[in-house]
């Protein structure tokens, strides 16, 4: 991947977080203007391998998106550049897409083929303390069906994107959320349009 795909993976990746590049110059230990003039200019021309990869982990993308190398025997999986609420919902007007490289021995393990499995951010806080604010989510888009025993699965509703607990009732479908401050709606089966259940998760430490 060359400098100029580099700068647009990190500036999209910077928006799809809700991050200033300032703010993320900051995290790497560099003075406020340096992302911007890495993603505007071209300067520096390539990032140094720490920062490059503290800024792959925090911002939830292959380290090899940013120039790092790329490992062998990953595979690419789709990467939804936009966050699933885990609230009220969240509009997606334009999702953005692009790829996210995983051992394909953890997709084996977790039952998940690669062409579909596809990852997404977390935002909001109603799926805490098992989901919280920023972190990836592995979906399967293979298992949309909903049974009488709850799993947690993105869907749209109303044209919103949201993660949630849901659980088929007969011709309903209830909605819960794992913090017990939100509530639990029941909502007839036909207004969910279910994506795919959340296999597995990962979130940054920083």
């Amino acid at each position: 991947m060359n400098s100029s795909a580099q700068r647009q993976v990190l500036a999209r990746a910077a928006t799809a977080r809700g991050e200033s590049l300032a703010a993320l110059s900051r995290l790497i230990g560099r003075n406020p203007a340096y992302l911007q003039q890495f993603v505007t200019r071209g300067t520096p021309r390539w990032l140094a391998e720490a920062d490059r990869r503290k800024l792959a982990r925090y911002l939830g993308i292959a380290d090899a998106a940013l120039g790092g190398p790329v490992a062998e025997g990953m595979v690419a999986v789709l990467r939804i550049d936009a966050g699933a609420s885990a609230g009220p919902g969240r509009a997606v007007d334009a999702e953005r897409r692009s790829e996210m490289l995983l051992d394909p021995g953890l997709l084996r393990r977790l039952g998940v083929r690669p062409d579909t499995a596809s990852t997404l951010r977390v935002e909001g806080a109603s799926m805490e303390p098992n989901l919280f604010d920023g972190d990836e989510i592995l979906v399967d888009r293979a298992r949309r069906t909903l049974g009488p025993r709850a799993g947690i699965f993105v869907f749209r509703r109303d044209g919103l994107l949201s993660v949630k607990r849901l659980r088929a009732i007969g011709q309903e479908v209830e909605v819960v959320s794992d913090n017990p401050r939100f509530e639990t709606l029941v909502v007839p089966a036909g207004a969910i349009d279910v994506i795919g259940r959340v296999v597995w998760l990962h979130r940054a430490l920083v």
